[in-house]
Protein backbone atom coordinates (compact mmCIF):
# COMPACT_ATOMS: atom_id res chain seq x y z
CA UNK A 1 0.00 0.00 0.00
CA UNK A 2 1.09 3.09 -0.68
CA UNK A 3 2.23 5.56 2.14
CA UNK A 4 0.04 8.41 0.09
CA UNK A 5 -2.81 9.88 1.66
CA UNK A 6 -4.93 11.95 -0.87
CA UNK A 7 -7.40 14.31 0.56
CA UNK A 8 -9.44 13.41 -2.35
CA UNK A 9 -10.00 10.37 -4.49
CA UNK A 10 -12.06 11.42 -7.97
CA UNK A 11 -13.01 8.15 -9.60
CA UNK A 12 -14.01 8.63 -13.40
CA UNK A 13 -11.60 11.15 -16.10
CA UNK A 14 -15.10 12.13 -18.03
CA UNK A 15 -15.44 16.02 -18.86
CA UNK A 16 -16.82 16.57 -14.97
CA UNK A 17 -14.37 14.46 -12.99
CA UNK A 18 -11.87 16.05 -14.93
CA UNK A 19 -13.27 19.50 -13.91
CA UNK A 20 -13.68 18.27 -10.21
CA UNK A 21 -9.74 17.19 -10.22
CA UNK A 22 -9.20 21.06 -11.22
CA UNK A 23 -11.34 22.86 -9.04
CA UNK A 24 -9.27 20.19 -6.10
CA UNK A 25 -6.67 21.55 -7.39
CA UNK A 26 -7.21 25.24 -6.96
CA UNK A 27 -7.64 24.18 -3.18
CA UNK A 28 -4.57 22.86 -3.01
CA UNK A 29 -6.09 19.35 -1.76
CA UNK A 30 -4.05 16.34 -2.08
CA UNK A 31 -5.78 14.98 -5.13
CA UNK A 32 -6.21 11.40 -7.55
CA UNK A 33 -7.98 11.25 -10.68
CA UNK A 34 -8.39 7.57 -10.88
CA UNK A 35 -10.03 6.63 -14.75
CA UNK A 36 -10.80 2.63 -16.46
CA UNK A 37 -9.91 3.87 -19.82
CA UNK A 38 -6.63 4.41 -21.17
CA UNK A 39 -7.41 8.14 -21.71
CA UNK A 40 -9.36 11.05 -20.15
CA UNK A 41 -12.57 12.46 -21.38
CA UNK A 42 -14.94 9.20 -20.69
CA UNK A 43 -17.65 9.13 -23.39
CA UNK A 44 -16.72 12.11 -25.18
CA UNK A 45 -13.23 10.78 -26.59
CA UNK A 46 -14.39 7.05 -26.72
CA UNK A 47 -17.56 7.76 -28.64
CA UNK A 48 -17.95 11.33 -30.31
CA UNK A 49 -14.72 13.37 -30.27
CA UNK A 50 -15.87 15.21 -33.22
CA UNK A 51 -19.28 16.08 -32.18
CA UNK A 52 -20.66 19.17 -30.96
CA UNK A 53 -21.77 19.98 -27.52
CA UNK A 54 -24.26 22.80 -26.59
CA UNK A 55 -24.89 22.76 -23.11
CA UNK A 56 -21.07 24.28 -21.79
CA UNK A 57 -21.55 27.76 -21.10
CA UNK A 58 -19.46 29.95 -23.45
CA UNK A 59 -19.21 27.99 -25.80
CA UNK A 60 -21.44 28.34 -28.81
CA UNK A 61 -21.32 24.64 -30.22
CA UNK A 62 -17.74 22.83 -29.27
CA UNK A 63 -16.28 19.45 -30.70
CA UNK A 64 -16.00 17.01 -28.24
CA UNK A 65 -12.54 16.52 -28.39
CA UNK A 66 -11.94 20.51 -28.47
CA UNK A 67 -13.27 20.27 -24.77
CA UNK A 68 -11.50 17.54 -23.52
CA UNK A 69 -8.17 19.18 -24.93
CA UNK A 70 -8.96 22.11 -23.03
CA UNK A 71 -9.99 20.24 -19.58
CA UNK A 72 -6.73 18.78 -19.85
CA UNK A 73 -4.70 22.20 -19.86
CA UNK A 74 -7.31 23.72 -17.50
CA UNK A 75 -6.05 20.62 -14.90
CA UNK A 76 -2.00 21.36 -16.54
CA UNK A 77 -2.11 24.27 -13.85
CA UNK A 78 -2.68 22.11 -11.03
CA UNK A 79 -0.79 19.64 -9.24
CA UNK A 80 -3.21 16.30 -9.08
CA UNK A 81 -1.56 12.34 -9.41
CA UNK A 82 -3.64 10.98 -12.80
CA UNK A 83 -3.92 7.18 -13.08
CA UNK A 84 -5.24 5.93 -15.97
CA UNK A 85 -6.18 2.58 -17.54
CA UNK A 86 -6.71 1.63 -13.82
CA UNK A 87 -9.97 0.13 -12.80
CA UNK A 88 -10.76 0.90 -9.10
CA UNK A 89 -12.16 -2.73 -7.84
CA UNK A 90 -12.81 -1.75 -4.20
CA UNK A 91 -13.30 1.42 -2.00
CA UNK A 92 -13.87 0.46 1.80
CA UNK A 93 -14.77 2.70 4.65
CA UNK A 94 -12.07 2.07 7.73
CA UNK A 95 -12.23 2.71 11.34
CA UNK A 96 -10.84 6.12 10.73
CA UNK A 97 -13.55 7.27 8.90
CA UNK A 98 -11.07 7.59 6.01
CA UNK A 99 -11.03 5.27 2.70
CA UNK A 100 -9.21 2.30 1.44
CA UNK A 101 -9.06 2.49 -2.36
CA UNK A 102 -8.10 -0.93 -4.41
CA UNK A 103 -7.62 -1.13 -8.51
CA UNK A 104 -6.12 -3.12 -10.42
CA UNK A 105 -2.41 -1.41 -10.12
CA UNK A 106 -2.56 -1.09 -6.63
CA UNK A 107 -3.66 0.33 -3.09
CA UNK A 108 -3.86 3.95 -1.53
CA UNK A 109 -6.33 5.45 1.28
CA UNK A 110 -7.86 8.74 0.72
CA UNK A 111 -9.56 10.81 3.40
CA UNK A 112 -12.34 11.65 0.69
CA UNK A 113 -14.05 10.04 -2.06
CA UNK A 114 -15.67 11.67 -5.33
CA UNK A 115 -17.87 9.36 -7.98
CA UNK A 116 -17.89 10.84 -11.03
CA UNK A 117 -18.43 8.02 -13.05
CA UNK A 118 -20.99 9.04 -15.60
CA UNK A 119 -23.46 6.40 -16.92
CA UNK A 120 -20.63 3.64 -16.05
CA UNK A 121 -20.34 1.17 -19.08
CA UNK A 122 -21.68 2.09 -21.96
CA UNK A 123 -23.21 -0.19 -24.94
CA UNK A 124 -25.08 0.99 -27.56
CA UNK A 125 -28.25 -0.19 -28.40
CA UNK A 126 -28.07 -2.43 -31.46
CA UNK A 127 -29.91 -2.64 -34.68
CA UNK A 128 -32.07 -5.74 -34.26
CA UNK A 129 -32.51 -7.00 -38.02
CA UNK A 130 -32.00 -10.27 -39.41
CA UNK A 131 -28.44 -10.22 -41.52
CA UNK A 132 -26.51 -7.22 -39.51
CA UNK A 133 -24.26 -9.27 -38.33
CA UNK A 134 -23.28 -10.69 -41.92
CA UNK A 135 -22.51 -7.41 -43.35
CA UNK A 136 -18.83 -6.32 -44.27
CA UNK A 137 -17.06 -4.68 -41.24
CA UNK A 138 -17.88 -0.85 -41.45
CA UNK A 139 -20.85 -0.87 -43.31
CA UNK A 140 -23.30 -0.19 -39.50
CA UNK A 141 -22.04 1.81 -37.23
CA UNK A 142 -22.90 3.16 -33.47
CA UNK A 143 -20.85 6.68 -33.01
CA UNK A 144 -18.50 8.63 -35.13
CA UNK A 145 -14.87 8.94 -34.18
CA UNK A 146 -13.74 10.83 -37.52
CA UNK A 147 -16.47 12.13 -39.45
CA UNK A 148 -14.00 12.15 -42.71
CA UNK A 149 -14.92 8.45 -42.80
CA UNK A 150 -18.12 9.24 -44.15
CA UNK A 151 -17.21 11.39 -46.87
CA UNK A 152 -18.84 11.53 -50.04
CA UNK A 153 -20.77 8.61 -48.67
CA UNK A 154 -24.97 7.93 -48.95
CA UNK A 155 -25.49 7.78 -45.22
CA UNK A 156 -28.50 6.46 -43.39
CA UNK A 157 -28.94 7.91 -39.35
CA UNK A 158 -31.18 5.80 -37.35
CA UNK A 159 -32.66 7.45 -34.30
CA UNK A 160 -34.79 10.25 -33.25
CA UNK A 161 -33.03 12.06 -30.42
CA UNK A 162 -30.85 14.79 -29.90
CA UNK A 163 -27.59 12.46 -30.52
CA UNK A 164 -29.19 11.57 -33.95
CA UNK A 165 -30.12 14.53 -35.15
CA UNK A 166 -26.29 16.01 -34.10
CA UNK A 167 -24.75 13.09 -35.91
CA UNK A 168 -27.18 13.61 -38.88
CA UNK A 169 -26.19 17.37 -39.03
CA UNK A 170 -22.46 17.05 -38.49
CA UNK A 171 -22.28 14.24 -41.53
CA UNK A 172 -24.25 17.09 -43.69
CA UNK A 173 -21.09 18.84 -44.57
CA UNK A 174 -19.33 15.87 -45.34
CA UNK A 175 -21.42 13.19 -46.92
CA UNK A 176 -22.79 13.04 -50.50
CA UNK A 177 -26.38 12.21 -49.10
CA UNK A 178 -27.82 12.29 -45.47
CA UNK A 179 -31.19 10.21 -44.41
CA UNK A 180 -32.17 10.30 -41.19
CA UNK A 181 -35.04 7.60 -40.36
CA UNK A 182 -37.23 7.81 -37.16
CA UNK A 183 -40.33 5.49 -36.39
CA UNK A 184 -42.10 8.56 -35.27
CA UNK A 185 -43.43 11.83 -37.42
CA UNK A 186 -41.80 14.03 -34.85
CA UNK A 187 -37.71 13.95 -33.15
CA UNK A 188 -37.07 14.45 -29.71
CA UNK A 189 -34.75 16.97 -28.41
CA UNK A 190 -33.53 20.81 -28.62
CA UNK A 191 -35.64 22.56 -30.51
CA UNK A 192 -32.92 25.22 -31.99
CA UNK A 193 -31.82 21.57 -33.28
CA UNK A 194 -34.97 20.45 -35.01
CA UNK A 195 -35.36 23.92 -36.84
CA UNK A 196 -31.41 23.02 -37.82
CA UNK A 197 -32.80 19.76 -38.84
CA UNK A 198 -35.30 20.94 -41.04
CA UNK A 199 -33.01 24.06 -42.59
CA UNK A 200 -30.81 21.59 -44.22
CA UNK A 201 -30.49 19.09 -46.81
CA UNK A 202 -30.98 16.17 -44.65
CA UNK A 203 -33.36 14.03 -45.88
CA UNK A 204 -36.15 13.01 -43.10
CA UNK A 205 -37.75 10.01 -43.27
CA UNK A 206 -40.74 9.38 -40.52
CA UNK A 207 -42.21 7.67 -39.36
CA UNK A 208 -40.64 4.42 -41.08
CA UNK A 209 -39.10 1.82 -38.97
CA UNK A 210 -36.47 -0.58 -40.68
CA UNK A 211 -37.53 -4.35 -41.65
CA UNK A 212 -34.82 -5.47 -43.80
CA UNK A 213 -31.35 -5.00 -44.52
CA UNK A 214 -28.84 -6.24 -47.10
CA UNK A 215 -25.41 -5.54 -48.81
CA UNK A 216 -25.40 -5.69 -52.14
CA UNK A 217 -22.58 -7.03 -54.67
CA UNK A 218 -21.19 -3.52 -54.88
CA UNK A 219 -20.79 -3.38 -51.14
CA UNK A 220 -23.80 -0.81 -50.97
CA UNK A 221 -26.77 -1.28 -48.44
CA UNK A 222 -30.23 -2.09 -48.97
CA UNK A 223 -32.88 -1.00 -46.15
CA UNK A 224 -36.79 -1.81 -47.01
CA UNK A 225 -38.53 0.66 -44.48
CA UNK A 226 -42.05 0.09 -43.21
CA UNK A 227 -44.11 3.51 -42.54
CA UNK A 228 -45.65 3.15 -39.24
CA UNK A 229 -49.58 2.37 -39.19
CA UNK A 230 -49.86 1.92 -42.76
CA UNK A 231 -49.05 -0.53 -45.36
CA UNK A 232 -46.47 1.18 -47.18
CA UNK A 233 -43.19 0.65 -47.52
CA UNK A 234 -39.76 2.00 -49.10
CA UNK A 235 -36.61 1.53 -50.21
CA UNK A 236 -33.58 3.26 -49.34
CA UNK A 237 -29.90 2.26 -50.82
CA UNK A 238 -26.62 3.96 -49.00
CA UNK A 239 -23.61 2.89 -48.23
CA UNK A 240 -23.07 3.02 -44.58
CA UNK A 241 -25.95 2.89 -41.86
CA UNK A 242 -25.23 4.85 -38.41
CA UNK A 243 -27.45 3.91 -35.69
CA UNK A 244 -28.18 5.98 -32.62
CA UNK A 245 -30.84 4.15 -30.38
CA UNK A 246 -29.34 5.36 -27.46
CA UNK A 247 -26.85 3.22 -24.98
CA UNK A 248 -27.38 1.16 -22.29
CA UNK A 249 -25.39 1.46 -19.28
CA UNK A 250 -24.61 0.86 -15.81
CA UNK A 251 -22.42 1.05 -12.99
CA UNK A 252 -22.11 -2.67 -12.25
CA UNK A 253 -18.41 -2.00 -10.64
CA UNK A 254 -19.72 0.15 -7.67
CA UNK A 255 -21.47 -3.55 -6.75
CA UNK A 256 -18.17 -4.87 -6.24
CA UNK A 257 -16.97 -1.56 -3.66
CA UNK A 258 -17.95 -2.18 0.20
CA UNK A 259 -20.05 0.96 0.10
CA UNK A 260 -23.69 0.57 0.94
CA UNK A 261 -24.46 3.67 -1.35
CA UNK A 262 -28.35 4.77 -1.43
CA UNK A 263 -29.60 4.57 -5.23
CA UNK A 264 -32.81 5.04 -6.95
CA UNK A 265 -33.54 3.40 -10.55
CA UNK A 266 -29.82 2.77 -10.13
CA UNK A 267 -28.67 6.20 -9.58
CA UNK A 268 -26.85 7.46 -6.87
CA UNK A 269 -28.71 9.18 -4.43
CA UNK A 270 -27.08 12.28 -2.99
CA UNK A 271 -27.96 15.65 -1.36
CA UNK A 272 -27.84 19.20 -1.81
CA UNK A 273 -24.13 19.02 -0.99
CA UNK A 274 -23.73 16.04 -3.61
CA UNK A 275 -22.97 14.10 -0.55
CA UNK A 276 -24.41 10.32 -0.62
CA UNK A 277 -25.56 8.58 2.38
CA UNK A 278 -22.00 7.59 3.22
CA UNK A 279 -19.94 10.74 4.60
CA UNK A 280 -17.28 11.46 3.11
CA UNK A 281 -17.99 9.68 -0.69
CA UNK A 282 -20.05 12.37 -3.34
CA UNK A 283 -21.42 11.24 -6.71
CA UNK A 284 -21.44 14.34 -9.24
CA UNK A 285 -22.60 14.15 -12.94
CA UNK A 286 -24.72 11.53 -14.86
CA UNK A 287 -24.63 8.80 -12.10
CA UNK A 288 -26.32 11.04 -9.59
CA UNK A 289 -30.29 11.60 -8.69
CA UNK A 290 -32.05 14.19 -6.42
CA UNK A 291 -35.26 16.22 -6.93
CA UNK A 292 -34.82 18.28 -9.95
CA UNK A 293 -32.08 17.13 -11.31
CA UNK A 294 -30.77 18.03 -15.52
CA UNK A 295 -28.12 15.43 -16.83
CA UNK A 296 -26.33 17.89 -18.66
CA UNK A 297 -22.91 17.99 -18.50
CA UNK A 298 -22.90 22.11 -17.49
CA UNK A 299 -24.82 20.25 -14.69
CA UNK A 300 -22.19 18.13 -13.55
CA UNK A 301 -19.65 21.11 -14.54
CA UNK A 302 -21.70 22.57 -11.67
CA UNK A 303 -21.99 20.02 -9.15
CA UNK A 304 -18.32 19.30 -8.82
CA UNK A 305 -17.40 22.54 -7.41
CA UNK A 306 -20.34 22.08 -4.90
CA UNK A 307 -18.97 18.90 -3.61
CA UNK A 308 -15.38 20.05 -4.09
CA UNK A 309 -15.44 23.19 -1.53
CA UNK A 310 -18.15 21.00 1.27
CA UNK A 311 -15.53 18.33 1.43
CA UNK A 312 -12.91 21.00 1.56
CA UNK A 313 -15.07 22.93 4.45
CA UNK A 314 -14.98 19.31 6.31
CA UNK A 315 -11.18 18.38 5.84
CA UNK A 316 -9.86 21.62 7.13
CA UNK A 317 -12.70 23.24 8.83
CA UNK A 318 -9.84 26.65 9.30
CA UNK A 319 -8.43 26.75 6.42
CA UNK A 320 -10.13 30.15 4.71
CA UNK A 321 -11.49 28.72 1.24
CA UNK A 322 -11.43 31.01 -1.83
CA UNK A 323 -15.56 30.31 -3.15
CA UNK A 324 -15.70 33.06 -6.30
CA UNK A 325 -13.40 32.91 -8.82
CA UNK A 326 -12.30 36.58 -8.93
CA UNK A 327 -10.89 35.84 -4.95
CA UNK A 328 -8.81 32.62 -6.35
CA UNK A 329 -5.20 33.45 -7.34
CA UNK A 330 -2.59 31.39 -9.09
CA UNK A 331 -0.35 31.57 -12.02
CA UNK A 332 -1.53 29.77 -15.01
CA UNK A 333 1.71 29.44 -16.56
Amino acid sequence: MSDSIYDVTIVGGGPVGMFASFYAGMHELKTQLIEALPQLGGQITALYPEKQIWDVAGKPGVLGQELITDLKKQMSIVKVDQKLGTKVTNVVKDADDWFTITTTQGISRSKTVVIALGNGAFTPRKLALNGVDELSVGKVNYFVKHKDDYANQRVAVLGGGNSAMDMALMLESVADKVYLIHRREEFRGLALTRSQLQASTVQLMTPYLPRTIEEQDNGSITMNLKKMRSDSEATLNVDKVLVNYGFTSNNAALTDWQLDLATDRHQIKVDSKMQTNIPGVYAIGDDNIYPGKTPLIATGFGEAPIAITDLAKKLYPDKRMATHSSSMHFDSK
